[in-house]
């Protein structure tokens, strides 16, 4: 009669069949990254020509100046110092700038993939006046051009904008036009023409519309800037250098409120150079700012608040995350087949666990592909009940057992089950997780407490049938 390998042996070749089922599971990670990198260029495709991650800021009223520059020369071998007279730009911010955006979002598709689009309704109003104390600021009063002076505001995509856009100062409406932005949305925009004696204050209102994807970017300028926001987007982020002082989240919308004044920006209200663009870690300005040459400006980065539009559930992270806990799978699943064998007397063949693997590492290649389709809860379903059942079925025939096989079924079952709990309580994943593995460790603990790892079984009952 044959010997058969010991306990020990058998849960070493059962953990190297585990270890090389390692490489289709990664190969499954990497074909999650792509499939994402494919819908990342369809969004793209989508959002092409409709408007990228908007960048707004302003008004900023910029006035013309003219000052004496210092220069040193060489000239015929010596150096000499001379006084060129130059024409600069004065950047003054608002007083108070009081902005309302009605965001509306809006879902295009290409074949399977999606993208949240919005259009945006700008309105607001705005009182600009030279500082009482304009002299110590070291540029003379009659140096100004009033009569040059420009309104601008900046809008970081200019291909969004509508036809829509109306300005009124002082109850006037004023041509716009386009171009000569400010630094901070990458020298995009529009601008009218102000002719301003300096002495009355301006007040302005202003409407404008404008399309983009993603996220919407404000950049505060002035003594006291108020941003209000409402859109029917039921799963905001809230990003940048200053969070709303209050924010209402529905499944119906959203609803955000925020205030800065220009002792939280530490900016004056008189700026000799523009700001530059606003840089966001981890976000939409911060990539679109360094593709940007034009927003490049001394003056340092502009600070700004950033509302983005995002995806309540991301069906590839969820997808990422659970083949992380592939192992989890297919040792839970390689440790009941185990404990059938060395416990229970059912054998079972390293094919048998290559193919019991081969249909767990599977149901992650089906919940990424029906995912995509059906949105992940119901892929989820699908795959989990599709390969309970097979695995169920074949589990039967291997271990000669309906009843063990119920047994698995169960396993996978719960399994399924518990994974889906940790994917959407994330914050206690890692607890749950620990509980788990020691339960487990327990049970096979108690289940193998009689077990001589390194017994032949099949010689012993040999040499007991010879006595």
């Amino acid at each position: 009669m044959a010997t058969e390998r010991s306990p020990g042996f058998k849960l070493f070749f059962a953990g190297l069949i585990g270890l090389v089922l390692a490489i289709p599971l990664m190969m499954v990670f990497a074909l999650s990254w792509d499939r994402q990198e494919q819908a990342n260029t369809a969004q793209t495709s989508i959002a092409a020509g409709w408007g990228g991650p908007q960048v707004v800021v302003g008004p900023v009223l910029v006035i013309p100046y003219t000052t004496d520059n210092v220069e040193t020369v060489t000239e015929n071998g010596q150096q000499t110092t001379r006084t060129v007279r130059v024409q600069r730009e004065l950047f003054l911010s608002p007083e108070t700038n009081a902005i309302k955006t009605d965001l509306r979002p809006e879902r295009k598709k290409k074949s399977i993939y999606e993208s949240v689009l919005f259009v945006a309704e700008n309105s607001g109003n705005a009182r600009f006046a030279l500082p009482a104390d304009f002299a110590r600021y070291g540029i003379p009063r009659d140096s100004l051009n009033l009569t040059g002076a420009e309104l601008r505001f900046g809008v970081s995509d200019a291909r969004g904008l509508q036809a829509d856009s109306k300005v009124l100062v002082n109850g006037t409406p004023l041509e716009l036009q386009p171009g000569k932005g400010l630094a901070a949305s990458g020298n995009s925009g529009f601008f009218t023409f102000i002719d301003w004696d300096g002495a009355t204050p301006l007040s302005v209102s202003y409407s404008y519309a404008f399309r983009g994807n993603k996220s919407l970017t404000m950049v505060p300028r002035g003594k006291e800037t108020s941003w209000e926001v409402k859109s029917t987007w039921p799963s905001p982020s809230f990003a940048g250098d200053f969070l709303p002082t209050k924010r209402t989240i529905s499944d119906k919308g959203f609803a955000s409120s925020h205030k800065v004044t220009n002792l939280a920006l530490g900016q004056s209200l008189v700026l000799k150079e523009d700001l530059g663009m606003p840089q966001i870690d981890g976000g939409y300005v911060a990539t679109m700012a360094a593709s940007t040459s034009s927003a490049q400006s001394v003056g340092g980065p502009s600070q700004a608040a950033t509302i983005g539009l995002i995806e309540p559930v991301d069906l590839y992270s969820q997808v990422d995350r659970s083949v992380k806990y592939g192992f989890l799978f297919i040792g839970f699943t390689f440790l009941a087949f185990l404990m059938f064998d060395v416990v229970g007397g059912a054998k079972v063949a390293a094919a048998e666990y290559l193919l019991t693997g081969a249909g767990l590492v599977l149901f992650f290649v089906m919940l990424l592909a029906f995912a995509e389709v059906i949105g992940f809860t119901w892929a989820y379903l699908l795959a989990g009940g599709v390969i309970t059942g097979l695995l169920t079925a074949y589990s039967a025939a291997v271990l000669k057992s309906w009843l063990r096989a119920r047994v698995i079924g169960g396993l996978l079952v719960g399994l399924y089950a518990t994974l889906y709990v940790l994917l959407n309580l994330e914050a206690y994943a890692l607890i749950i997780g620990s509980i788990l593995l020691f339960i487990a460790l327990a049970v096979v603990m108690w289940a193998t407490r009689h077990i001589d790892w390194g017994a032949k079984r099949g010689a012993e009952e040999a040499s007991a049938s010879a006595a």
